[in-house]
Order: C-alpha cells, then sequence, then structure tokens
C-alpha cells in the first residue's frame, strides 16, 4: 500500500461519488464543501486578500466525483518549476499521438518539474509535484512565435502531465477521477520561502523517488489580479479529450535563467522515471512563486485533432 503522510488533526469521511475520503475534521471541505466563506478566509492571517476570488463567482456542476462547485479555491500557495531542454523526439514517445510538443527550436521541446504547496485551499492543505511537458495548443495551426514567447513566459502555458503525486487523499480523489490527471498519495515535502526552495517525494517503498533543492530567486511583489497566467492541461476522461483551466495570481514571484546552485537528484520511482524518459539536456529557467493564488476550474470536453 502506498505510504500517506500522517494526519495532523482528526479525520472524518465525506462521500465522493461513493467513494468515502478522509479530510480534516472541521477543515475546510468539511465546513464547506467547496462554498467556503470567504470573508473568514480574509481573517486569515496567511492570506493577503481574496479580492480575486470575489470578482470570480463559483457554478454547480456534475462531475464524476458527484456534483460539486467550480473553480476550486487555492487561496495561498507557493510554487516551483524547473524549465528544461529535452530532444522532441524523446518527448513524442510519450505523447499522445494527438498532442505536438512545443519547441524552442527544430527538434528541441520544454519539460518541466514542478512542485507546489497550497496552504490555505477549499478542500485543505496539501503538496503535489509534476513532471510536465509543453505542448501546442489543441488545434494549432503552425508554430507561431506567438505561442513560443508566451509559453516561455508562463502567461499561457499549456501542457500534458506525466506524473502528479500528491499527499492527501482527496486530492488525489478528485484529481485523478474528476479531472483525469495521473495522480497517486505518496509522502511528498514541500518548503518554499524567500531564501530557499526544497521539495522530496518519496517512492512506493519509503526511499527517494525525486528532491530538488536551489536558492529561491529574488522575489517581485505584485497587486492582486496585475499578473494572471493561464495553464491548461489536457486530459482523457472516459476517453474522450478535455481541457482543464488553472488561474493564477501572481503575488510574489521571481526567475532563475541558467540557475545556479541546484540540487536535482533522482532516485527510484516514477516521478523519475518519467523525467527520465525524457531526456533532459539542462536547465534553463527556475521560476519560483513564493505567494500566489489559483482558480482550479473543473475540465471540460476539447476538440483535438485525430492524427489517426
Amino acid at each position: 500500500m502506498t505510504p500517506t503522510t500522517k494526519p495532523t488533526a482528526r479525520t472524518v469521511e465525506v462521500d465522493l461519488a461513493g467513494r468515502l475520503v478522509a479530510v480534516p475534521e472541521g477543515g475546510l471541505y468539511d465546513r464547506f464543501r467547496m462554498d467556503t466563506d470567504l470573508d473568514e478566509i480574509e481573517r486569515d492571517s496567511r492570506v493577503s486578500s481574496v479580492d480575486f476570488f470575489r470578482r470570480m463567482p463559483k457554478s454547480r456542476v456534475n462531475s464524476r466525483i458527484g456534483p460539486t462547485l467550480t473553480p476550486n479555491f487555492y487561496y495561498r500557495i507557493s510554487t516551483t518549476r524547473l524549465t528544461m531542454l529535452a530532444p522532441a523526439r524523446a518527448i513524442r514517445t510519450r505523447l499522445p499521438r494527438e498532442l505536438d510538443p512545443l519547441e524552442i527550436a527544430p527538434g528541441l521541446g520544454i519539460v518541466s518539474v514542478m512542485a507546489f504547496r497550497y496552504d490555505v485551499c477549499d478542500i485543505d492543505f496539501y503538496t503535489e509535484a509534476a513532471v510536465g511537458i509543453a505542448v501546442k495548443p489543441a488545434r494549432h495551426g503552425g508554430l507561431g512565435l506567438l505561442d513560443l514567447v508566451t509559453g516561455l513566459k508562463n502567461d499561457s502555458l499549456h501542457s500534458y502531465v506525466l506524473s502528479l503525486p500528491v499527499n492527501t487523499e482527496i486530492a488525489q480523489v478528485r484529481g485523478h477521477d474528476g479531472y483525469g490527471f495521473p495522480k497517486w498519495i505518496t509522502e511528498l515535502d514541500v518548503d518554499i520561502d524567500t531564501e530557499r526552495t526544497s521539495a522530496r517525494i518519496t517512492n512506493d517503498r519509503g526511499g527517494l523517488d525525486l528532491a530538488l533543492s536551489a536558492p529561491t530567486p529574488k522575489q517581485s511583489s505584485r497587486p492582486t489580479g496585475e499578473h494572471v497566467s493561464t495553464l491548461t492541461s489536457y486530459t482523457t476522461i472516459d476517453g474522450a479529450w478535455h481541457s482543464t483551466t488553472s488561474q493564477i495570481n501572481m503575488l510574489a514571484s521571481g526567475t532563475t535563467r541558467l540557475p545556479r546552485g541546484l540540487d536535482l537528484q533522482l532516485g527510484e520511482g516514477r516521478v523519475s522515471d518519467d523525467l527520465r524518459s525524457l531526456k533532459p539536456i539542462r536547465t534553463i529557467q527556475l521560476d519560483v512563486t513564493t505567494e500566489g493564488q489559483l482558480a482550479l476550474h473543473m475540465p471540460v470536453p476539447t476538440s483535438i485533432q485525430d492524427r489517426s
């Protein structure tokens, strides 16, 4: 059985389309079921503002995890992303044939290792990591300069995710069953502050899957809503293609190109195996957000060209 993080409080079971899932007793999901009181969140000292969410009403939808509200709100997050160059030939071996890699030059694509810490969220605290591939937008024409520039700036990135481990049951069930992501539960520690950024993913035997550590790039602060980036992820649900949109409100973030002092360790596990399969050449950029917010929308059906 895959190890999970030890609970820090008592839990209660909630029903997600017939699956009983443990969540923290008295936590946000237990009390609000995604319809969180923004006035209460505003009183949380970890959250600088909720203005981003007040202008974004939720909708009730039916999904594979039962009736739910969308978007899922993340009121305080921190994230890191290593952007790497990799041969397009290796990338294509891991992509469904309907998707094309975003190429920085002929034969050279972009892959990422990411880690996330969600301190205040509608489904309570959890951590997450990912190996992803930057892809061209679905049903794109030729590769345009705008696709490349906006993708690299992370203002409008499209991706296909190979690995997405998490450390809580509700995040795994919602992400796997509801969104179609390759999620499983494991021990996953993510620590991000203005001095240092680190993440460690444990494999199913309790050993090292992947770990990273680096000095945090100098952070620039912005007013809420000034810089909102968009990530579109493609998944298949019941055999049909869907796209999931994430809107990230960047409040304090920074970038280092050709980062020094980066320590990336690959061990034995699904995340390291996925990264190795992409044959990354070098890390070209480190992005760290020490304070951000996120609105994660439920997936919607999307049209992707059938290349068969």
